[in-house]
Order: structure tokens, then sequence, then C-alpha cells
């Protein structure tokens, strides 16, 4: 097997690098200012984190219904590409927009839009990797992807930083400090998008033929009585959306938390990039011990240590135990995003998996509303962030008991 990256996987894995600078301004920035602007209309903590977490909710929602509608027409010969680009322009634009939100309420509407956007190129980016790399090479594509995501994503952060916590000195208002880093982000977003976008070819693809839209309803409904006949897959979807719900949860709602409880600001964005840092060299860790160990041993692993750190929020209150948090979830967080992908490679039929994993989209992309709404229902319902935040322990005791029963299923 050729081992060496080709120009089209190198180009496929650069988009990781592109969007986790959104995703990464999501998790740290954004939730902070959020909470400014919100501060300043006069609702409280608790107020706060529930209102992002219903929105973060809702974005996640639409994508999971009409996620699979649109990633089946993306099916059709010559439209992935043109949709990706939307996705991405719709996101990418809405971003810069934030920067231009005064009030709370404005700029939460903003920022679903832009959630949305992000979320649907990653349906249409995942669906990519078929026509840019061979079987053989997909986990390893796929590992390098989040690897250099993580840590790429780094480097448009430091800037936008520096600008924020900066602002006075370089004689700026908060709001346009805001500003700038939201147009940098998107910027990068969009730069490092280029090289994909000039050389992508569909090389799978179902040929374009009339009435698209209802005959690409009808394979998504063929897809799902596919998946009734894999049991091992079926219920490794049933297990990946409530695991992944509780990781994407957290990934969502750790700044937002921190900043319900008053943590320092600057501590809390720290904390966050040393998250990346550590991600980046424990994915590909990962990928190496799971020739070793095996993947299934390994996934089960990252799942209870999430269902410890979900507890440990319970008690949390110093910055201390926030950076404790943030080294734990960045030890455990590339691992099993990206053991969790190859290891459904290996379970489902080989002639099968664009309508295989057009389900694993949904399950990864669109999983997060149901963690996010529980953190938010449970918040306001206690008037405790940490109990809101410690209910997404059941989400990974649920994704645990529903995975062993999976690999009980091949024994």
């Amino acid at each position: 097997m050729n081992t060496k990256i080709t120009k089209e996987e190198r180009n496929w894995i650069l988009y990781d690098v592109g969007n986790s600078a959104f995703i990464m301004l999501v998790t740290t920035i954004i939730p902070i200012y959020f909470n400014y602007l919100a501060g300043n209309a006069g609702l409280s903590d608790v107020e706060y984190l529930a209102y992002w977490g219903y929105a973060a909710s809702f974005a996640t929602l639409v994508v999971a219904i009409l996620g699979p509608i649109c990633g089946s027409i993306a099916d059709t010969k010559g439209f992935k590409k043109p949709i990706f680009i939307i996705s991405l322009a719709v996101g990418a634009g809405c971003c810069i927009g934030m920067g231009f939100a005064k009030s709370w309420l404005a700029f939460l509407i903003i920022f679903f839009v832009a959630k949305v956007g992000y979320s649907g190129s990653l349906i249409f980016y995942d669906s990519m990797l078929p026509d840019i790399t061979c079987e053989d090479k997909m986990d390893r594509v796929s590992s390098l992807g989040y690897a250099y995501g993580y840590i790429g994503s780094c480097i448009p952060f430091i800037v936008c930083l520096v600008i924020v916590l900066g602002a006075d000195k370089l004689g700026i208002t908060m709001s346009a400090a805001m500003a700038i880093s939201f147009a940098i982000t998107a910027v990068w977003w969009m730069a490092v998008t280029i090289p994909l976008i000039k050389a992508y070819k569909q090389k799978h693809y179902v040929e374009r033929e009339k009435g698209a839209i209802k005959k690409s309803i009808i394979r998504i409904g063929q897809t799902f009585k596919n998946i009734k006949k894999e049991k091992k897959a079926f219920f490794f979807l049933l297990a990946f959306f409530f695991y992944i719900d509780g990781v994407y949860t957290i990934i969502d709602m750790a700044t937002a938390y921190g900043s319900a409880l008053g943590l320092d600001s600057t501590g809390l964005l720290l904390a966050l990039l040393v998250t990346q840092i550590v991600a980046f060299p424990c994915a590909l860790i990962y990928g190496r011990l799971s020739k070793k160990v095996g993947a299934e041993k390994l996934i089960m692993v990252c799942i209870l240590a999430y269902t410890g750190i979900a507890l440990f929020a319970i008690i949390l209150q110093t910055q201390l135990q926030f950076w404790v948090l943030a080294v734990l979830v960045g030890m455990f967080q590339g691992g099993i995003q990206a053991l969790s992908r190859s290891y459904f490679t290996k379970i489902i039929p080989a002639n099968q998996s664009g309508e295989f994993f057009g389900l694993y989209d949904i399950c990864g992309k669109g999983a997060a509303f149901m963690g996010t709404a529980l953190v938010s229902i449970v918040s306001q319902l206690t008037g405790s962030t940490n109990a809101g935040v410690g209910t997404i322990s059941i989400m990974f005791i649920i994704g645990l008991i529903l995975f062993v029963r999976v690999v009980r299923m091949e024994k």
C-alpha cells in the first residue's frame, strides 16, 4: 500500500483545518461574547446558558432533518461540489455577519444560520472521502483530517485571541475586536478550502435524471430499509448517537459552562487552546494503538473516560479544575472521533458504504441537539449549571451499554 499522502488527500484534509477554526471559535470566544451581550441585556447566567444551548440544539436538529435529503441530492452527478460551496458560503458569510450584530437575539439568530451552514458542509465533506482516496487509506486520511484540524485551528485562534485580549492596547473596542476575529476566521476557513474546491471531482454518483429530489427521498427510504438488515451497524449507530451526542455537547458548551460559573475568560480560552494541542498527538496515537489493542476496546475506554469527565463537571468550581477537564477532553476527543469512523467502516457492507455513511453523518452531526437541550432544560429547572452539565453522563452510559452489545454480537 502506498502510504504517501496524495495532493487530493491533502486538499481534503485542509478543509478540516479550515472548518475547525470556526468550531474552535464557537467553543471558545463566541460563547463569551454572547455572555457579554446577554449580560448587557439583563439575562441571568442560567438564562444565558439555556438560550445558547437551545440555539445549538435547534441548529443541529435542522441539519439532522434536512441533511439526509440534501446529502442524497448531492449524490447526483455534478451536484455535490455546488451544494458544498453553498453550505461553506452560508457558514463563512454568517461568521462575518456575527460581527455586525449588536443585540444578543440578533447575534443568536446569525449564529444559528452559521452553524447550519457549517454542519451542512461537513455532510458533503465526509461524503467526498471515497472520491479522494482508496479504501485501504481511508482510516489514515480520516484520522489525519481530525488531527491536523485540531492543530491547524490553533493558528487563526491565537491571532484572534491576541486581538480580543489586547483590544485596549490596540485602541479598539471589544465589539470591533470580535468583528475582526470573526472576519479572520471566515477568511481562513474559505482560503484553505480553495484547493479542495478547485481540484475536487465527484467520482461516485447517481446519474442526473428528472425528478432528482423525489428520487433522492426514495433512496433515503431504501437506506433505512438496508440498515435494518445489518444489526451490528444498526446497534452501533444507536450507541454512536448517544455517546457522540455527549462528546459534541461538551465541545459545544464548554466555554459557555465555564462562563456561567463565573470563571476567568482568558483562562477558559487558554485551557481550550490546550485541548486542541493535546488532541493532535492523541488522535495519531489512538490510530497506532488500534492495531495492537483493537478499536472496540479503545472506544469503550474513551466512553468511560467521558462519563467520568461529565461527572467531574458536577463538582467543577475553580479555574484549575477547568484546566484539568480541558486536558482530559483533549486526550480522548480525537480518539473517540477517529476510531468510531474507522470502526464503522469495518462492520458495514463495502458496496453500500455511501448509504451507511449518510446515516453515520446524521447521528454524528445531528445528535448533539439532545445533549444541549438536556443541559439547558435541567439547568433552568434546577437553577444549577453544574447539574445540567452533569446529566450528559447519562448519554455516555446509554452509549456504552449499546456499544458493548455491538462488540458481543461479533463474538
